[in-house]
């Protein structure tokens, strides 16, 4: 493992764990990590919190910071959502989000 990386378990919507290397000083967000691991995650909106198609659940107790008021009122219009639900795109890795465990919500058809 190289310096300043953590890993991150994203689960995906077909149960498969991945267990995701990812650096912590480029100032990347949960929403890019999926893209770079061609996970399953749109980030529609380019992650200004206006799509909800990097919805996921949270599973582990990780101290998140609170969501903003934009990505609270995205939640409140997506589908499938849980009290663990956060966007991705809001989530940015930073070393006290190492063994962040995380599920994507399922897809609205």
């Amino acid at each position: 493992m190289l310096l300043n990386t953590i890993i991150i378990s994203i689960t995906d919507r077909e149960n498969q764990v991945h267990e995701l290397e990812t650096p912590t000083d480029m100032g990347l967000s949960i929403m890019e990590l999926c893209k770079s691991y061609e996970l399953p995650v749109e980030g529609t909106c380019g992650g200004m919190a206006l799509c909800a198609s990097c919805h996921v659940y949270v599973l582990s107790e990780h101290d998140l910071h609170e969501p903003s008021d934009d990505e609270l009122a995205m939640l409140d219009s997506a589908f499938f959502v849980k009290p663990n639900s956060r966007l991705g795109c809001q989530i940015k890795i930073t070393e006290a989000l190492d063994g962040l465990k995380l599920k994507l919500a399922p897809v609205s058809t």
